[in-house]
Order: structure tokens, then C-alpha cells, then sequence
């Protein structure tokens, strides 16, 4: 198969994973309708805040797991075996969009945090890594898993371009971060009300 027409395949594939929604998956084996509890919201956060550590995990672990192989899709779909490609980000994109509007349950997803932490796992992972640990710890700090990831997502580009992030590459990996802060929108008019919800760390 040619790249040419390998590149548009791997990115609908990536479309594709990024659609399967692991906090809806993991919410239903436990008997819950995760779009009607907590803040409604199909993310890890929330299946933390109402069914516990333990299955959000397990959303976290599976959402994580769509970027890492969406973003490996593209390498290879690129024929060029560097992980900082920048078809690996373009892929990883495709897949935090499919998160966030994923084509198996009404185009009604999360926020994609986790699943462009599995972009980074792949094509950066020590950003990945400083990434995961400073949303932990601002987490246990504000309580609030919003302005946890809106953080992180403000270091991402730094810490990018620290580790020699290519100019297009770079270009897909802001595009994920404006979709990831264009989902928190509604979050940020609950901050600034100041009634944002709290999850349990």
C-alpha cells in the first residue's frame, strides 16, 4: 500500500479507535449510564467521582491507549520509523477527535485529556511523563480535575518544543490542545462561577 493512500486510512482508523469510549464501556459492566451521573460527562474523571478509583482506571488506562495506538498508526502509516513523525501527532489528533465526538455513541464524548496523554506516551513520553505528574498533583491540590488538565495542557507546548518537537508536528499538537480547552469551555463558566465540581483523589 502506498503512503499516499495509507496516511488517509490510518487517520480514519485513528478516528475510528478514538471513538470507543471507555468511561461509557466500563460504566455499563458496572450498571450505569455514565452520560446521567456525576457531571454527565464520559471521561475518567467522572467515572472516578462515581463509581471509584478502580474503573477509572481502567478509562484512563483504555483512553490513554487509543493515542498510543492511534499515533503508532500514523508512524507506520508514514513509512518513517521516528515516533515524533508528524503523522503520529496528525493520527493522535484524529483520535482525541474521535474522543471527544465519537461516531459510536452520538458524537457525545469527553474531553480527550487522557487519549492525547497516549499521543504523548508515544511520540514524547517524557513529556508524557511530567505531563501525568503534574496533573496528580495539581489534582490533589485543587481538587478539581478541570483546572488540572487546563494546566497541563498550558505546559505541553514548552515541554514540546524543550524536546525538539518538529514545526509541523507542532502544528497537530496545538490543534489537539485547542480541542481539548474548545471541550472545557463549559467548565471554565463553572470556574469562573466558582461552582465547579471537585473529584475525589
Amino acid at each position: 500500500m502506498t503512503t499516499t493512500l495509507a496516511i488517509p486510512l490510518a487517520l480514519v482508523a485513528a478516528y475510528l479507535v478514538g471513538s470507543i469510549d471507555f468511561a461509557v464501556v466500563v460504566a455499563r459492566m458496572h450498571g450505569v449510564d455514565i452520560h446521567e451521573v456525576g457531571s454527565g460527562n464520559p471521561g475518567a474523571s467522572n467515572v472516578l467521582r462515581t463509581l471509584g478509583k478502580v474503573p477509572a482506571a481502567m478509562v484512563f488506562l483504555g483512553d490513554m491507549l487509543k493515542g498510543v495506538v492511534a499515533a503508532a498508526m500514523g508512524m507506520i502509516a508514514s513509512g518513517v520509523a521516528d515516533p515524533q513523525v508528524h503523522w503520529a501527532f496528525a493520527a493522535g489528533l484524529a483520535a482525541v477527535l474521535g474522543h471527544c465526538y465519537p461516531v459510536f455513541h452520538k458524537f457525545k464524548g469527553g474531553k480527550g485529556v487522557a487519549t492525547a496523554g497516549g499521543l504523548l506516551l508515544f511520540t514524547l513520553p517524557l513529556v508524557a511523563i511530567i505531563d501525568v505528574a503534574l496533573w496528580a498533583l495539581m489534582a490533589r491540590l485543587t481538587k478539581t480535575a478541570s483546572v488540572s488538565s487546563l494546566v497541563v495542557m498550558a505546559v505541553t507546548v514548552p515541554l514540546a518544543l524543550w524536546q525538539g518537537i518538529g514545526s509541523t508536528a507542532l502544528m497537530w499538537l496545538l490543534l489537539t490542545i485547542a480541542l481539548i480547552v474548545w471541550r472545557h469551555k463549559a467548565n471554565i463558566k463553572r470556574m469562573v462561577r466558582g461552582d465547579e465540581q471537585k473529584v475525589t483523589t
